[in-house]
């Protein structure tokens, strides 16, 4: 529980964490000190080292207090609070929250499940992951390989056990024992140690067939091999066995890019990369330290090693936190040669090349915020298009770009019931289908609406979020010919520099819409085609019908051909021809 003072002077020469809040009560700053008072103290001198310090100063109202038993957990609460309060002046991981977490429950059959949420359920956690596909993926093949239970209650066999992918629990199948054997190994697999899961594998192989238990060792043999394909993609980096993470960043007075290379066993076997906010006159080396007492305070592997760009202050106090976390000596090293050496410069050019990619992601978007005049910077944009061809098979696509990248999971399509060829109904249609339900639901709003085309598809836009009370979004066209961009109220369209940053991300918003709206129409005549009514006539297979189609365009001139029309049609004899008019004069 925490102590508020008024006076610095009243605090205690003791270990602890001080907490710095505004006038709003909100938390801007978290600190540790051995001495509490020496160390807040030096905050209320007249001038400051720093400008941020400074800064800071001006919006400081409160102060509060924390003492602990040894400065190992001053170190370990201020990383707990800095997670959960992200104070602005604290140099702190940026938006660590949204990374996946893979976690095996605690239950009596635990189960694998991807999380963004870590509570103190005693449930063994790995992460956080910044790759979600590969999180998807990678757990996806742990549950087939191993024959986990999917089911949240165990409630009788299931589908799973019908097709051989759970062991099932739930109809005794499968002992506690052997079960949590299972589960061990996927602890193990976690880990990226492989040759620990192949080893027990293998005893238990041979121990199934010593027992004549034939099938369940050609199940371990399988498991085996699919390992074997696991660690054969792996690029091998050491010749060791040793468990090492290398850490090394890219740092300028705006952002900070860490990258992370897991080593286990002997294989890089991951590689994570992270932003840090509150970078603002703080060098490198407090940067990375504010990084690890963050990283490892989430719940993750603790290595052996840990190999480090720059030497860290309270090198020997991390050192002994990260021990008491693995449970065994855990070693921090700073190479200035050898291999260890090429791996950290490895990571430090990575870490270049992502933190150049933010830079220009960041430029494009407050370029576009300066040449469109915006009010914030449009960190949400949604774009739209409409595919058809001759007003059939019309649809409409809306896709979504969140910092400047496409956000697939809030991409949507529509299937348009407008009556075409009417291109600026069925843009009409599709917006309003869009926003309607953004309003029911109380959705966030984009910060920028992008349609494909010029002035007209524009004001139909316009009208369309006026008439909803949306008109505080702003909205764009992007005609295709000249790369014109056109706002309301402004009969001069925008033409933005031919290699601007902001431009190229419009375009490519603007042709992913197209693509979405293509790709779905397509699929959409698929299914038309698949699924005609020429099916039900007999003598039509798909040859003929294919070749109808071709000829006439759709199934409404078809219906409106005479004999001697179909006749013309590549591979049409009378008899069927005759069958084709008769079936649809009866319709």
């Amino acid at each position: 529980m925490s102590t508020q003072v008024d006076n610095p002077n009243d605090l205690p020469d003791k270990t602890g964490v001080y907490i710095m809040k505004d006038a709003r009560d909100n938390v801007i700053y978290v600190g540790k000190s051995i001495s509490l008072k020496k160390r807040v103290k030096s905050y209320f001198k007249e001038y400051h080292d720093s400008p941020k310090t400074k800064v800071m100063m001006g919006q400081f109202k409160s102060l509060e207090y924390i003492i602990t038993d040894t400065e190992k957990e001053a170190l370990i609460l201020e990383a707990n609070l800095i997670k959960k309060y992200r104070p602005t002046y604290n140099v702190r991981l940026k938006d660590d929250k949204r990374y996946p977490y893979i976690k095996i429950t605690r239950e009596n059959f635990p189960r694998i499940l991807i999380t963004r949420n870590i509570s103190g359920d005693g449930s063994h956690y790995f992460g956080p992951f910044t790759d979600a596909g590969s999180v998807k993926k990678t757990v996806k093949f742990v549950k087939s390989l191993f024959k986990i239970r999917d089911c949240k209650r165990m409630d009788g066999p299931c589908l799973n056990r019908q097709i051989d992918l759970c062991h099932a629990p739930c109809a005794g199948e499968i002992s506690k024992k052997d079960y949590k054997k299972l589960i061990d190994n996927i602890d193990l697999f976690f880990q990226g140690k492989y040759s620990q899961v192949m080893s027990t594998l293998d005893k238990e192989m041979i121990e199934a067939a010593e027992n004549h238990e034939f099938e369940r060792a050609a199940v371990i043999r399988d498991q085996i091999e699919s390992i074997k394909d696991v660690m054969e993609r792996q690029n091998v980096a050491f010749n060791n066995n040793t468990d090492q993470d290398i850490i090394a960043g890219s740092y300028d007075q705006k952002i900070a890019c860490m990258v992370v290379f897991s080593v286990r066993e002997g294989k890089i076997t991951g590689k994570e990369d992270f932003l840090m906010a509150g970078v603002e006159n703080t060098n490198p080396e407090d940067v990375l330290s504010a990084f690890i007492k963050q990283y490892y305070s989430n719940p993750r592997y603790v290595p052996g090693e840990i190999i480090l760009q720059y030497t860290i202050k309270e090198q020997n106090l991390v050192e002994d936190w990260l021990s008491d976390m693995r449970e065994e000596p855990v070693e921090i090293t700073v190479p200035h040669d050898g291999v260890k050496f090429k791996l950290i410069r490895m990571a430090s050019k990575n870490a270049d090349i992502i933190k150049n990619q933010k830079k220009q992601v960041n430029n494009a978007l407050l370029d576009l915020k300066k040449y469109l005049k915006l009010p914030k910077i449009p960190q949400n944009i949604e774009g739209f298009d409409v595919s058809n061809i001759s007003g059939k098979s019309a649809v409409g696509s809306m896709v979504s770009f969140q910092n400047a990248m496409p956000k697939k999971s809030r991409y949507r399509k529509y299937r348009l019931e407008t009556p075409g060829p009417d291109d600026y109904g069925m843009m009409r249609e599709l917006l309003t289908r869009r926003y309607e339900k953004l309003v029911r639901e109380k959705e966030d709003h984009p910060q920028l609406i992008l349609v494909d085309g010029g002035k007209g598809q524009l004001k139909i836009a316009v009208e369309v979020l006026n008439s909803l009370n949306l008109n505080d979004i702003p909205v764009i066209g992007l005609a295709k010919e000249f790369e014109h961009i056109f706002i309301p109220q402004i009969n001069d369209p925008i033409i933005l520099p031919r290699n601007s940053q902001a431009l190229f991300l419009l375009q490519r918003i603007r042709d992913e819409a197209h693509r979405f709206a293509v790709s779905y129409h397509r699929n959409i005549r698929s299914k038309d085609i698949d699924h005609s009514q020429l099916d039900e006539i007999k003598g039509v297979g798909q040859k003929r019908k294919m070749n109808l189609l071709r000829h006439f365009g759709d199934i409404e001139s078809i219906k409106k051909a005479e004999i001697d029309d179909i006749m013309r049609v590549k591979g049409m004899n009378s008899r069927v021809a005759r069958a084709i008019y008769e079936y649809f004069k009866k319709k």
